[in-house]
């Protein structure tokens, strides 16, 4: 392999891997607040969301009462199952901590969104290895 090989060769390589690893660390839609409190207030009453993995979420009243749930997203749109009724939000956006969202639902009712907290990007790929020079020359 010639010199001139070998360098669009290990380009082609790293052109692969970044872009590959670039890929990886995308996070999933919602994947930004996972396990972590969101408060909904509709109507003046403050419910607090958990989303989970798998399209499971928690609804913790301000009665202290557990209500269990399912969450989809797609065509710009977040949309809660619970105690047999559904509802919808738009999401175009990931949530940011601290920073509260007025949404109208599926339901026509207006809603303050609020992430207590979200969850950080994975880190990135560590760099591919420097390679060394070239033997057998």
């Amino acid at each position: 392999m010639t010199t001139k090989s070998f360098v669009r060769c290990a380009t082609a390589v790293c052109a692969l891997v970044l872009s590959s690893g670039a890929m990886a660390q995308a996070m999933a839609p919602m994947d930004e607040v996972l396990g972590q409190p969101i408060q909904v207030v509709t109507n003046g009453i403050t419910n607090t969301v958990y989303f989970d993995q798998g399209g499971s979420l928690r609804i913790l009243t301000p009665g202290g009462n557990t209500v269990p749930g399912t969450w989809t997203v797609g065509s710009g749109q977040l949309c809660l199952s619970a105690a047999g009724a559904q509802e919808c939000v738009p999401y175009n956006a990931a949530f940011q901590t601290g920073q509260p969202l007025t949404l109208t639902s599926s339901c026509n009712a207006s809603e303050m969104w609020l992430a207590q907290a979200t969850n950080a990007p994975p880190p990135p790929p560590p760099p591919p290895p420097t390679p060394g020079p070239e033997r057998g020359k």
